[in-house]
């Protein structure tokens, strides 16, 4: 149910208290067309390894249609498109395309925008895009490696103690932009160097920094990695992408991942979101935007208002 009217939703919730009637900002939403447009990893074969398996059911157009059939019975005000991993060569062309769409898609409120901090044409993509009304930042997925793999002095080409990379990253304040992180939680001792170092430049985690081991070890590494992280005024955390390969969308489960994140960032600096049709893989819209509900249905109105609306709209600075 996507509503942008000028009705005071937030204050209707306010006095009902109803989950029905509590307004979303679906913090991180994708668009594709992809017979229009190349998207190699939903166009090539074969299909890329994923920590969702086999995602050959979302290869296929995801326009906004589609998310407003799916989003049914849901509040849906505003959503913020994230970067679809489109066509590397011509990355300000999405920005186009996701234009194209917000003509006619009122809720489509913003968008981050694709780039490569570490090519050449970096400094002219930042400037095209701080001067885009719909851009609010960009995300660049930084060179990871595995956790058997990963050693405290991790600092391979592309990644975030690149020093190419950040001579990018260094051009974000000064266009107006934050950085959208993308990185399993080993990483965050980095990020959390990146967010010291550049203390204007605002990093949003997303996908709740991937805690995809739910064994007792692996959820106590993310943790710390995770304080560690929010211990920097800069960071905001996207709680989204908690999907679990081959199971409906598990709420017992992710309930600690949820209520262990908000513990550790604090309730003013975190923002649910649906990762769709991403997360269509394995759950549908309103298996992920009900199991978030349902894990803080006893919170306090204003609560849940910030996780599901108000901390969104400022972190995006949404109108």
């Amino acid at each position: 149910m996507n509503d942008v009217s000028t009705f005071d939703w937030r204050a209707h919730f306010l006095a009902s208290g109803e989950d029905a009637d509590l307004p979303i900002v679906d913090a991180h939403q994708h668009y594709f067309d992809i017979e229009q447009h190349y998207y190699p990893w939903l166009n090539d074969r074969p299909l890329r390894p994923f920590r969702y398996g086999d995602y050959s059911s979302i290869c296929r157009n995801f326009l906004p249609a589609d998310y407003r059939r799916l989003s049914g019975r849901h509040r849906i005000v505003q959503t913020v498109v994230i970067e679809g991993e489109w066509d590397p060569a011509t990355p300000a062309d999405e920005v186009r395309f996701v234009e194209s769409l917000a003509l006619h898609e009122p809720t489509l409120a913003a968008m981050v925008g694709q780039v490569w901090l570490d090519r050449e044409d970096a400094a002219d993509l930042l400037r095209l895009y701080g001067d885009h009304p719909l851009v609010r930042g960009v995300r660049h997925k930084p060179v990871v490696t595995s956790l058997e793999a990963w050693r405290e002095d991790f600092a391979a080409p592309g990644s975030m103690r690149d020093p190419r990379w950040r001579d990018g990253y260094a051009r974000l304040a000064e266009n107006g932009l934050h950085f959208e992180l993308q990185a399993p939680w080993w990483h965050l001792s980095e990020a959390a160097e990146l967010a010291r170092d550049f203390p204007d430049v605002t990093i949003v985690v997303n996908h709740t920094a991937l805690p995809a081991d739910r064994s007792e070890q692996g959820l106590a590494g993310w943790r710390d990695n995770l304080a560690l992280l929010a211990r920097e005024p800069n960071v905001a955390l996207k709680i989204s992408g908690i999907c679990i390969q081959g199971k409906a969308w598990p709420v017992e489960s992710n309930r600690v991942v949820v209520n262990d994140a908000i513990s550790i960032f604090d309730v003013s600096r975190c923002a649910f979101a649906s990762n769709y049709p991403v997360d269509g893989v394995v759950n549908s819209l309103g298996e992920v935007l009900d199991g978030f509900k349902t894990i803080v249905r006893d919170r306090s109105l204003a609560d849940r208002l910030a996780l599901f609306h108000d901390n969104a709209r400022r972190i995006y600075r949404l109108t």
